[in-house]
């Protein structure tokens, strides 16, 4: 059953990193959007920035310990895992991934404030 949680967390882990990264395009349809993605995205910067670990991580890296100690990396481990946890990932890759949530998403909310004034 842990197996399964952690499974579901680390879902839900990538799930918001797709939205902190991407979710500033929601905005462009449903201007809404901005006042769930705009938080988002400055912690997910702000966690990449300051060099913290997202308390989904502690969560899932809970969850996996549970049982036997060292359960065997399933499919969504692996995979959705390796995306967010990649391996050689460095104090210096986080600020550049920090800086790009907060680039790429001042690129798009620049657009979108754009669009508006244009109409």
């Amino acid at each position: 059953m842990a197996s399964f949680l952690a499974d579901g967390v680390i879902l839900l882990h990538g799930a918001f990193v797709l939205f902190a990264v991407f979710g500033g395009l929601l905005a462009l349809r449903r201007p809404w959007w901005r006042w769930i993605h705009l938080p988002a995205a400055a912690w997910a910067a702000l966690v990449e920035l300051a060099g913290w670990t997202c308390p989904l991580t502690f969560l899932e890296d809970f969850l996996r310990g549970v049982g036997t100690g060292q359960p065997s990396p399933d499919f969504i481990d692996r995979v959705v895992g390796g995306l967010i946890y990649p391996s050689g990932l460095t104090r210096r890759h986080q600020i550049l991934l920090g800086f790009a949530v907060v680039g790429f998403n001042l690129a798009v909310y620049g657009w979108v404030a754009w669009r508006r004034r244009k109409r």
